[in-house]
């Protein structure tokens, strides 16, 4: 039997909204792309509601998708592995684990982790791409800018005459 939600843990779909800085339409799109558990648990008719858990959820990923700037599909991705770790930390925690168990759960945890990695790893050299250009940029800006200011105060040799032809 379910435990029974109190009032103050089940908020609507707009209160979560309000309380995560979004709106329904994206919680919504969440759902449907498999991000948030889905609509399809409440009864035909009835309001969504939300628990804490799902509350905590979506802040986690509006965090990550802000902080990381990653696809949905990769934030799908990452939030997957966490959820894999989480249940290898559930089963860590039970106390009848051999250490044989216990072992293999550290290596699927550290699996879990090496992928979490990898698309953290890949979105760090995409920015430090994007700084990399962007540094670049601003060192021509900033030459072109000395460059106009030199003219201007004619510290620039002058521009060499046109050569005559020569019998003249």
């Amino acid at each position: 039997m379910a435990a029974a939600r109190h009032p103050e843990q089940a908020l609507r779909i707009g209160e979560l909204a309000k309380l995560a800085g979004t709106t329904p339409r994206t919680i919504r799109y969440y759902e449907e792309v498999g991000l948030l558990p889905g609509a399809s648990e409440r009864a035909s008719g009835s309001h969504r509601l939300y628990s804490a858990d799902e509350v905590e959820r979506l802040r986690e990923i509006m965090r990550l998708k802000e902080l990381l700037g990653v696809t949905l599909d990769s934030l799908k991705e990452l939030l997957a592995a966490e959820e894999a770790r989480a249940e290898v930390r559930t089963q860590l925690s039970a106390e009848d684990v051999s250490p044989e168990r216990r072992r293999e759960l550290l290596v699927e945890a550290g699996g879990h982790i090496e992928r979490q990695l990898a698309l953290v790893r890949r979105r760090a050299a995409e920015l430090a791409r994007l700084q990399d250009e962007l540094v670049e940029t601003r060192k021509r800006v900033r030459r072109k800018i000395r460059e106009l200011d030199a003219l201007g105060s004619d510290a620039f040799p002058p521009e060499p005459a046109a050569e005559q032809p020569v019998g003249r």
